[in-house]
C-alpha cells in the first residue's frame, strides 16, 4: 500500500471531524430555517458513511500497529463524540503510536505466527482486495443502518 497507516489515520480522523461539523451545520439549518430534507439527508449519509469508514480504518491501523485492545476500542468509539477524532490523532501522533510501515511480512515475533495475522498480512499484501472487501463491509453496514433507520428510532 502507498498510502502509511499515519496518513490514513489523519485523513479519516480529519474527514470525520469535518463530517460532524456539517451534520451539526445541518440540524442547526433545519431547526432555524427548514433546510429541505433530503438535503439534511445528505448531510447525515455522508456523516454516517465517513464514521464507519473511520471506524474501519481505526481498527486496521489499530491492529496493524499492535495496539492494545482498549486504544482500538476508544479510537473507534471517540467517533460517537463530535470533534474527538482528530485530537485522538494527534495524541496518537504525539506518542508515536502512528509510526511504521503496514506489516506485510512475518518477522520474527510469534505473535506473527497465528491466523489473525497472517490473514491481516494476506489482506495488506493484497491492497486492491483489502479496499474492495472493506468498502463492501462498510456499504453492507451503511445500508443496514439505513434500513433500520435513525437511532431514535431503534427502540419503537
Amino acid at each position: 500500500m502507498s498510502v502509511q497507516p499515519k496518513s490514513l489515520f489523519k485523513f479519516f480522523a480529519v474527514a470525520e471531524m469535518f463530517t460532524w461539523a456539517l451534520l451539526i451545520t445541518g440540524l442547526i439549518l433545519r431547526a432555524t430555517v427548514g433546510i429541505p430534507a433530503e438535503l439534511f439527508t445528505l448531510f447525515g449519509g455522508t456523516h454516517g458513511l465517513t464514521f464507519l469508514g473511520y471506524g474501519v480504518v481505526a481498527a486496521l491501523v489499530g491492529v496493524n500497529q499492535r495496539w492494545k485492545l482498549a486504544k482500538i476500542v476508544t479510537g473507534i468509539g471517540l467517533a460517537i463524540v463530535p470533534f474527538a477524532t482528530y485530537p485522538f490523532e494527534r495524541y496518537l501522533a504525539k506518542t508515536k503510536s502512528l509510526e511504521g510501515a503496514w506489516r506485510t511480512t512475518e518477522s520474527d515475533n510469534p505473535r506473527d505466527k497465528n491466523w489473525f495475522d497472517r490473514l491481516f498480512r494476506w489482506f495488506i499484501a493484497r491492497p486492491l482486495v483489502l479496499i474492495l472487501a472493506l468498502t463492501a463491509t462498510v456499504a453492507i453496514l451503511f445500508f443496514t443502518l439505513l434500513m433500520l433507520g435513525p437511532p431514535s428510532e431503534w427502540g419503537n
